[in-house]
């Protein structure tokens, strides 16, 4: 049977925990829902979990049951064989989603699908054994030869066609032949899951080869109960409307594309939209891609909502929703969060859609049962969790202080005033500030101390002013220090893009917006937030600034602490940080302020000696991601004992930096940054995240699905690291990853 083997692979992952899903759906809701029934939409996972496992195989359908709401809906893409059987695959094509190309070789054809000569390997030319004993079960071959773009374009893009699983080919291939058994609808059914979504398309097709899809429907729904079936034709759904109780099994009208021909009526599926009453004379339900309810225009820009899912309402039709992935370029507007958008179409205070068809069930149940109708006067909550799955078992309290990277420079030119003010929006906690000093000495707040790296200084006046600093980096810049503040003032902010090579820009309508701020007008608008806790001003090249160019940051900034009241008040905490210890010595005097040692290389431990020459003259460390899960090839391969060796001498160790694009996240964390900064807090128990997106991280300590212990939802669980490099095949494991050094005294 197909789930002999993905059976087994949850027992290697759970380890010696349960899984307890009649409490997964954790705490209440407090407001109602505007859907037609009023009740939460309902979460359908498009093949499972088909944004991270093969889609359609046994182990994403196990994974979307064990991960997402208790109600969760399996959807299947039902094709049909040659000898009529129905699989769950999502195309008539099988090359795409299959390894059929590379065991069943020169057995391709050239069919006709929606009239057009299409060659490939189709269902209709291979009977359910065939597939059975040839396609699924071999264990696959490594990657071809793949070119790499960039160093991390191997974790996520494939540019070659390779004989997998994995259809869609901007994710990992390396959970091919795990699970993945075909899998016939009854075979799904027998799994029992919460609801069985059945989506019947390209009937036309199956008709060619003497196939009735819905000869077959009629059939399979005597033994198995569908809680809906979805059809793009209305013709299909119009044969059998007549044999289905809503009550039991809801007929759903799947809307294409807009100018796209509905094959039955000849009408477009834009001007059906406009015949509701007519729809719903044979459905109860529609399915319409999400931009039919958010349009996005040419430059990813939300427009203003549209009347789709009031219209539909009115006529007594619900509304789903589909096309919710992580890993493809969201709106602009959500700032590449998929909870952002989830929830925009869920709450947002005038429509509710019925449900989500998404690939990620994990964002959209956490979305629905964590985050939906918090409100912004939402309370921190406490942590604690119990988990399951590739989730990790662990008890801890506390708050996670939410740390700027330069504001919020994922939404903004980092550093200016537009990015400090939507951070304070945003709930950050403790607000950054990058100290440079200008040539006559004025201190500002800056990313760099090279201004090619935050404005648009190499296309200004000023490019001549280009030269190499050995002491600062190994390529050349125009450093702050070589132009007056006066001069600087002049200059274009500009828009971190670290991702660009991925073809992932941030906000381009406001790329090069705002203005700079001296430190003296960061603190005054820190002064003035009541949200905020506290400030933190970093540090670094203050050797270099005072013996090469005669300037003294320190001191620069000590004047404009005391200058803006900060060495007296106490409604802010006031953090300095630095990778330079000598620069911390220069506080050591102020017992109110908390300096902070930044760490910039990897490490997997430190010896106490180590530590107790930190706590010399620092109260806290940073780290990066990769000091607490160190990862391979974009996967995380365990935990280090980096956190808890510096707690364990009362060191609180923030973590850098957090970054709302899937690309940055390791594979575990399901494209989902939230899902990320919860493996951190409640797995590795770090003491603040640093972010460039601080909505994100402080949205997360508001939601609801914190603190409550045992009944910890799984979709609200940290990942357990390395866990998804147990279960891959032989063939497709990364390389082993050389450890990281452990931190010694020579090494700061």
């Amino acid at each position: 049977m197909w789930n002999s083997r993905s059976g087994t692979f949850f027992l290697l992952l759970l380890h010696s925990v349960v899984l307890a899903l009649g409490s997964a759906q954790g705490p209440h809701q407090t407001s109602p829902w505007l859907t037609l029934s009023g009740n939460r939409p309902l979460v359908i996972a498009r093949g499972g979990l088909s944004g991270l496992f093969p889609d359609s195989s046994g182990t994403a359908y196990d994974a979307a049951k064990q991960l997402s709401l208790p109600d969760v809906q399996l959807w299947c893409d039902v094709k049909l064989t040659k000898d009529g059987a129905g699989i769950c695959v999502p195309s008539v094509m099988l090359d795409n989603s299959t390894n059929i190309s590379s065991v069943l070789k020169n057995r391709d054809k050239v069919q006709l699908v929606n009239g057009v000569p299409t060659r490939g390997w189709f269902s209709v030319d291979f009977s359910l054994e065939e597939l059975k004993e040839n396609v699924f079960p071999r264990a696959l071959k490594p990657c071809c030869e793949c070119t790499v773009l960039h160093k991390q374009l191997l974790m996520r893009i494939f540019l070659c066609f390779q004989p997998v699983n994995q259809g869609v080919y901007s994710r990992t291939n390396r959970f091919d032949g795990i699970g993945s058994l075909i899998l016939t609808v009854q075979e799904l059914a027998i799994t029992k899951p919460p609801g069985l979504w059945l989506n019947i398309q390209d009937d036309a097709f199956f008709t060619q080869h003497n196939l009735s899809m819905r000869s077959f429907i009629l059939s399979v729904s005597k033994s198995v109960v569908a809680s809906h079936i979805s059809s793009p034709e209305v013709a299909f759904l119009r044969s059998i409307a007549n044999r289905f109780k809503p009550e039991t099994t809801k007929l759903v009208f799947r809307f294409l594309g807009q100018d796209e021909i509905e094959p039955s009526t000849k009408d477009t599926y834009g001007s059906l939209l406009k015949n509701l009453t007519f729809i719903k004379s044979f459905a109860s339900g529609i399915l319409v891609p999400k931009d039919y309810m958010w349009p996005v225009d040419t430059t990813l820009y939300l427009q203003p909502h549209t009347s789709v899912v009031a219209d539909a309402h009115k006529e007594g039709l619900e509304v789903f929703a589909s096309d919710f992935v992580n890993d493809l370029p969201l709106s602009y507007n959500y700032s590449y969060d998929p909870l952002s958008e989830c929830l925009s179409f869920i709450d947002n205070g005038v429509f509710s859609v019925d449900g989500v068809l998404t690939d990620f069930p994990v964002t959209s149940s956490a979305a629905m049962d964590c985050f939906a109708h918090l409100g912004n006067n939402a309370s921190v909550q406490e942590f604690t969790s119990k988990l399951t799955f590739f989730f990790h078992c662990t008890d801890y309290p506390g708050k996670p202080l939410v740390i700027s990277k330069y504001g919020a420079s994922g939404d903004y030119p980092g550093c200016t005033d537009l990015a400090y003010t939507k951070a304070i929006a945003d709930g950050v906690d403790v607000l950054d500030c990058p100290v440079q000093l200008t040539k006559d000495g004025t201190p500002v707040c800056l990313s760099s101390v090279d201004l090619t790296q935050s404005t648009t200084v190499a296309q200004s006046s000023f490019s001549n002013f280009r030269t190499t600093i050995p002491e600062i980096g190994d390529g050349p810049g125009i450093f702050t220090f070589k132009l007056t503040w006066s001069q600087i003032q002049t200059l274009t902010p500009a828009i971190s893009n670290p991702f660009s090579n991925y073809k992932l820009y941030r906000n381009p309508k406001f790329k090069n917006a705002g203005k700079f701020l001296t430190l003296l007008d960061f603190l005054a608008l820190s002064k003035n937030a009541s949200s905020l806790t506290g400030v933190l001003i970093s540090i670094e090249h203050a050797g270099y600034l005072e013996e090469k160019q005669g300037l003294k940051v320190g001191a620069a900034v000590s004047a404009a602490l005391s200058k803006a009241g900060y060495d007296k008040q106490t409604s802010l905490k006031v953090m300095i940080q630095s990778s330079e210890s000598s620069a911390l010595m220069q506080f050591e005097q102020n017992k109110d302020y908390e300096l902070v040692y930044k760490l910039n290389k990897n490490i997997s431990d430190a010896t106490d000696t180590a530590v107790k020459n930190i706590k010399e003259f620092a109260n806290s460390v940073v780290i990066n991601k990769e000091s607490v899960y160190p990862e391979t090839m974009a996967f995380s391969i365990g935990v280090t004992s980096t956190v808890s060796r510096l707690q364990s001498f009362k060191v609180p160790v923030y973590v850098e930096t957090f970054s709302n694009e899937f690309v940055s996240q390791a594979w575990d964390f399901v494209s989902d940054g939230t899902v990320e900064i919860n493996s951190h807090v409640n797995g590795a128990k770090v003491d603040g995240v640093i972010t460039d997106f601080p909505k994100t991280a402080a949205r997360y300590k508001r939601n609801r699905c914190l603190g409550l212990g045992n009944k910890t939802p799984p979709y609200m669980q940290p990942v357990q690291p390395g866990s998804l490099i147990q279960i891959m095949s032989e063939a497709y494991l990364p390389p082993a990853a050389a450890p990281s050094p452990i931190l010694t005294v020579g090494d700061h």
